[in-house]
């Protein structure tokens, strides 16, 4: 790379922003997603989750069972520029049955946008997925949603959040009013307060907005003399308790900004985006085996975090998203797969706007892609340009629930195969197969209950084969290391072992009790919650069958 090259390269990731939207269900994440795609221009009309008649439905929410159910059950990646910045925005499913592919997804963002329902606060959801971003030191951009509504007092909810999730807020804007007289909010960092009118069409369109003195009497003549008046004494009450601004306390994750909006309304949603181009940080240093890896660090390098099968449901295929973290790829280049030690040519490379797709020619450090993948790559990859590495792995979880697999219809046992095997890829679920009769049913694994739904309408809508699902016993499950025949474990009405796909030796258990007598009567072998995909062929190799 030439060093004209390489200061576009360094220009290009300095412009980068690429950040996951998390919350609890029905906070309004997709709403907000969809909003912020109409502020940066990158739909002309925003959609609605729960649509009526012709109305638009909403971008990122692609899948029809999605669209159907009303909720998000995959991360959707969508990119657009904003005052000169490129935008990586992954919105991430909401709902506790869909953690895990909220936690893959976190691995590539740089920052998260965390959403407050301003009706409910902060809910359990949330507290899981905060801490999920503290543990990988992810900065956190509080807004605080639904102010159309009447929902609890900003002062409570700031208390709540600080108190709940130990992280002090700086609030970047105040609320005027709340529910039917919530009308803009007040910018104290540029001391100026802005005001929104609702526009034709709803919320589908932008909301005007004006800028007003928070002193005008027109402002005191809607909200009322009492109301403002408190809130004079709210904006005063701020200056003098809310911690100073730090950069460097945000970036570590010691430190949120809040914002206030309702993005049903739009109302608050532009300075919201406008705020967050400038807060949020650039592409962040990776750790590697080979040590700390610089964004801008001239080698290409990516890990693969989500694998989507279907997405065209047409051609059937089969996209692998990366994030890339150093360097720049070009379409054709070669590139070394770290995990089997081969070279692979990308050369069918996209970018998204949900389903939609362009073909990239070019790409940069911060930047998420899909790669047309034939079924070579696998969650957690590394592909690297020069010598390889491989980036800190992402954790595959230990489901708590379980079904066996019967197929209502023999004619269709290669595709219900295909089926489970390519879900399972993705990590929608996971597959196990009995130690000794791997002909036999398979059994599914999952974190919640609703990924049996999804997959089961996926296999017969996507791979045309049905299947019935029996629910099994079994509440935690347990990778093992160890020194141990595997037969012990086969006490009915207490635990079972079965293989995943990569080898390992599972262990099902039927209750705490079944768990705990288990680890005591096995002080020297290892009970594992989670692991890294494809880092161990056979952890407890071993072991007797």
């Amino acid at each position: 790379m030439s060093g004209t090259d390489f200061e576009r390269a360094r220009a290009e990731i300095a412009r980068r922003r690429t950040f996951a939207i998390i919350s609890h269900p029905d906070a309004g994440k997709t709403t907000l997603t969809e909003k912020l795609l109409l502020y940066g221009g990158a739909i002309h009309l925003a959609g609605s989750v729960k649509q009526r008649g012709s109305g638009r439905q909403t971008t990122s929410d692609w899948m029809e069972l999605e669209r159907q159910r009303g909720i998000s059950v995959s991360t959707s990646v969508l990119q657009f520029d904003y005052q000169g910045r490129r935008l990586n925005l992954l919105d991430t499913p909401g709902h506790n049955d869909f953690s895990e592919d909220t936690y893959r997804t976190l691995a590539a963002a740089d920052c998260a946008v965390m959403l407050i329902d301003s009706v409910k606060g902060v809910e359990p959801q949330t507290i899981k997925l905060f801490r999920v971003c503290r543990l990988r030191g992810i900065p956190i951009v509080t807004v605080i949603n639904k102010m159309d509504r009447n929902g609890r007092e900003p002062l409570d909810l700031l208390d709540e959040i600080e108190r709940v999730l130990e992280i002090p807020c700086q609030p970047q804007n105040w609320p005027i009013g709340s529910g039917a007289s919530f009308q803009g909010v007040y910018d104290r960092v540029q001391r100026q307060l802005l005001r929104f009118e609702r526009a034709q069409g709803g919320g589908a369109r932008p909301a005007p907005m004006q800028l007003a003195e928070v002193d005008v009497p027109e402002l005191r003549t809607t909200l009322g003399a009492g109301a403002h008046a408190r809130l004079l004494e709210e904006l005063a009450l701020l200056d003098g308790a809310s911690p100073p601004w730090d950069r460097e306390q945000f970036l570590a994750g010691k430190l949120t900004p809040v914002f206030f909006a309702s993005a049903m309304t739009n109302f608050g949603v532009e300075p919201l985006l406008q705020a967050f181009v400038e807060l949020a940080p650039g592409p962040r240093p990776r750790q590697t085996s080979r040590g700390l890896l610089a964004p801008d660090a001239p080698a290409f390098s990516a890990f693969v975090f989500k694998i989507q099968a279907n997405m065209d449901p047409r051609h059937r295929d089969r996209i692998a998203f990366a994030r890339i973290c150093s360097g720049v790829y070009r379409r054709e280049m070669p590139v070394l797969h770290a995990r089997t030690g081969k070279t692979l040519a990308l050369s069918k490379s996209f970018q998204f706007m949900a389903q939609e797709r362009v073909q990239v020619e070019e790409a940069f450090s911060g930047d998420v892609m899909g790669l047309w993948d034939p079924g070579l790559l696998r969650i957690g990859d590394s592909l690297c340009e020069g010598k390889g590495h491989e980036f800190e792995g992402i954790p595959r979880f230990s489901p708590e629930h379980f079904v066996r697999v019967r197929e209502a219809d023999p004619m269709k046992r290669k595709q219900l195969k295909k089926g489970l095997d390519q879900l399972a890829e993705e990590g929608a679920v996971q597959l196990f197969f009995d130690r000794w009769r791997l002909e036999r049913e398979p059994l599914l694994g999952a974190v919640g209950v609703l990924q049996f739904e999804v997959t089961q309408y996926r296999l017969e809508h996507e791979y045309g084969a049905a299947a019935h699902f029996e629910k099994l016993p079994y509440q935690h499950a347990r990778w093992i290391e160890g020194e141990v025949t595997l037969d012990r474990f086969e006490r009915p009405g207490s635990s079972t072992c079965v293989l995943d796909v990569e080898g390992r030796p599972l262990v099902l258990f039927e209750s705490d009790w079944a768990l705990r007598r288990a680890q005591e009567e096995h002080p020297t072998v290892k009970f594992i919650a989670a692991v890294q995909p494809g880092r161990s062929s056979r952890a407890a190799g071993r072991t007797a069958g």
